[in-house]
């Protein structure tokens, strides 16, 4: 996989000054947009669409400094339509405009070409199994909530504090199959994963029946998922199963993700500081 996705980012640097399509580096990668715009972002630590635009901008800037086009002729190879466009987008990277730069010779940021290799740091292992499960429901509350990488999220514990305990304890009484109990759920982020980015919040089950009026639901497909185990210091133990999940095990596994909720089930000890969690990430068959 890994050689793959260096074979995309080959193509993207002979493309910098033409359009680059999502679409073709996935076929160059043999995998999807959803996995390759996912993974990407967990090993790159931003979104494929920011790399693309920073390292547009890196070559643009040799092109200002070099004095031998005109910053309209700039703008446009790298697919500009004026050079106020252009302008702002260099401004936003640089920290100065382009004709600024090219005028005092200002100090430039550079976003040096990414390659992806695959590095040893010890025996650990983690613990999967795959599991194939029919349609079921997510039934519960629902928030439109930040996305926060580290540490609690403050919107999500002021959420989870607003629901009465009657409901939690309806809702947990709905719970019929696996991952049982009150689960925590993550939906509709989409490809970009920054900090803030907004996401659907499920504090529910995952159930068979029917919804009460006055609770959310969605109904889930049947599909396949790799469901994984951590123990260990609340919350850095989830946050870092699911960083691993995407830098670790699925460049060395024949699966991709694909579109659906990311379920978690954790277990906190009494004084909140040490977590058993299960993480059910949906997926797939990668191409072989």
């Amino acid at each position: 996989m890994l050689e793959r996705l260096n074979e995309a980012m080959g193509y993207v640097e002979r493309h910098l000054d033409q359009p680059i399509e999502v679409a073709e580096l996935a076929r160059i990668a043999v995998t999807s947009e959803y996995h390759l715009r996912r993974l990407f972002s967990a090993l790159a630590g931003m979104p494929l669409s920011e790399y693309l635009r920073r390292r547009r901008l890196t070559v643009a800037a040799g092109e200002v400094l070099a004095g031998e086009r005109t910053l309209l002729d700039i703008a446009v190879r790298y697919g500009y339509g004026s050079t106020e466009a252009f302008t702002r987008a260099f401004r936003a990277v640089h920290g100065v405009g382009p004709g600024e730069a090219r005028r005092t010779g200002a100090a430039l940021r550079s976003q040096q070409r990414l390659s992806f290799h695959l590095v040893v740091e010890g025996s650990g292992s983690m613990r999967y199994r795959v599991v194939e499960k029919p349609e079921f429901r997510l039934v519960g509350r629902r928030a439109r909530v930040p996305l926060v990488h580290q540490g609690m999220n403050p919107a999500i514990v002021e959420f989870i504090r607003g629901i009465p305990k009657e409901t939690v304890a309806r809702i947990e009484a709905l719970s019929d199959q696996e991952p049982a109990g009150i689960v925590n759920v993550s939906d509709r982020l989409g490809d970009v994963r920054e900090e803030g980015t907004e996401l659907d919040y499920w504090h529910g089950v995952v159930t068979g029946a029917d919804a009460p009026e006055d609770l959310d639901c969605v109904a889930v497909p049947a599909g396949t998922w790799a469901v994984f185990e951590t123990s260990g210091e609340f919350p850095a133990a989830v946050q870092h199963l699911w960083r691993d999940v995407f830098t670790q095990w699925f460049p060395s596994n024949p699966y991709r993700s694909r579109p659906g909720p990311e379920i978690s089930r954790t277990r906190i000890s009494a004084d909140g500081t040490h977590a058993d969690a299960e993480l059910w990430i949906p997926v797939e068959r990668a191409a072989a």
